[in-house]
């Protein structure tokens, strides 16, 4: 497969450090194919934006931010460099055109969603951890 080094960092990187709503909002914006989900560069005009500036937007600690969002959430929450970040290469290159990457990106936030559902909350360390 040739997304393998991609799918797998945002499995294990990404998708720990997205909220459940950045879960929704990249599911929803990847089903649709919608042209709000751009690729090649991470913020073009509000409210359009690549992978990480929507899951960025839904982070407590980066909601806040406009154009650096997708940025700053990839150096100071998943602890990435977006130059070398296997999923941005990817996504750069291809984007909504490729269904069979935006396929795999949506099915592992589907399967990381219901994976937090069978998960128990503790709401107050959830919100606390928020803050921090």
């Amino acid at each position: 497969m040739p997304w393998t080094r991609c799918l797998e960092e945002f499995r294990e990187v990404w998708l720990p450090n997205v909220t459940i709503s950045g879960l929704d909002r990249v599911s929803e914006l990847l089903e649709q194919a919608s042209p709000l989900l751009i690729h090649g560069m991470f913020t073009h005009a509000m409210p359009r934006g690549c992978l990480a500036t929507h899951i960025a937007w839904h982070h407590p600690k980066t909601t806040h931010i406009t154009l650096d969002a997708g940025i700053t959430w990839l150096t100071k929450i998943a602890r990435l460099n977006p130059a070398t970040s296997e999923t941005i290469k990817a996504w750069d290159s291809v984007g909504l055109s490729n269904w069979e990457l935006r396929q795999e990106l949506l099915t592992a936030c589907r399967n990381e969603l219901a994976r937090r559902e069978k998960l128990p909350v503790n709401r107050i360390k959830t919100h606390l951890e928020a803050l921090a």
